[in-house]
């Protein structure tokens, strides 16, 4: 399952790997062009599910009908408003979110990846995060690390945000 998904990269690179693929965007014409890239990929025929729909509400509805996933991507804004004035911050909202999403994963799942461009959303955050929403209920591993573009003119690394990655025993 692809949340938050917009153009679908992860989208493609999941359903090139032989993967179904549930893609969940809010916004109509980022699921469109997903569709396109998809298309363009020569993944017309591949089994992915393309939604437009509220993520937060429809991981509400999947745990209610006792849906689960093997696998969950995720690249949640950093700020957002829903079609009924509703507001996203990713300070206040990504944890119950995570929390929610995290009891969609089947019972052998293979992986959870958080990514988020949100400047001060630090890695150890994020391990935190993970931890707190698979802990006690899956075995596996947390990784986390900054997101950056590397800067030709000195060799540094310019931050852009971060990665957390729970991984399945």
């Amino acid at each position: 399952m692809n949340l938050f998904a917009y153009t679908g990269g992860a989208t493609v690179a999941a359903a090139k790997a032989g993967a179904s693929v549930t893609h969940v965007d809010a916004a109509k014409g980022m699921v469109t062009w997903a569709k396109e890239n998809a298309s363009i990929s020569g993944l017309s025929d591949a089994p992915i599910r393309w939604l437009v729909d509220d993520c937060g509400k429809f991981v509400e509805r999947e745990i209610r009908r006792g849906n689960t996933y093997d696998a969950i991507i995720m690249d949640p804004p950093s700020y957002g408003r829903g079609p009924k004035g509703e507001i996203w911050k990713i300070e206040e909202s990504i944890y119950p979110f995570l929390m929610n999403a995290c009891k969609l994963l089947s019972d052998d799942p293979l992986f959870v990846l958080v990514n988020s461009y949100t400047t001060g959303l630090q890695p150890a955050v994020l391990s935190y995060l993970l931890h707190t929403a698979l802990d006690g209920r899956h075995k596996g591993t947390v990784e986390s690390s900054e997101i950056g573009l590397p800067v030709k003119g000195n060799g540094l690394i310019l931050p852009c945000g971060a990665a957390g990655r729970w991984t399945g025993v």
